[in-house]
């Protein structure tokens, strides 16, 4: 499955100090991936995917977010420089499902 979304980049409030910089998936989409993945979720219920933001496309794992009914996907520093993206920024996101 694949996901494509635009998306505000946000600082999760429990680290804000370490600046650990996350996206939130579409409700909708977390669901429809939530169910194909059933039986294959890692630890803390992580999903491994393949991500593009502009010309980056990395290898990650998803997070169930606390009471909010969808995915978190982090964005690394590295993929934040290379594409000029902050805190506050939108960006066009695309995830798709891996097996590994």
């Amino acid at each position: 499955m694949i996901v494509v979304f635009d998306a505000e980049l946000w600082i999760w409030d429990a680290r804000r100090a370490d600046s650990w910089t996350f996206v939130s998936l579409p409700v909708e989409a977390s669901e429809e991936l939530r169910q194909l993945a059933d039986g294959s979720r890692r630890g803390f219920g992580s999903l491994r995917v393949r991500v593009t933001v502009g010309g980056s496309t990395w290898a990650t794992s998803i997070f169930p977010g606390s009471g909010i009914g969808s995915y978190v996907l982090p964005i690394k520093r590295a993929v934040r420089n290379a594409e000029a993206l902050d805190v506050g920024d939108i960006a066009t996101v695309t995830v798709e499902l891996t097996d590994s």
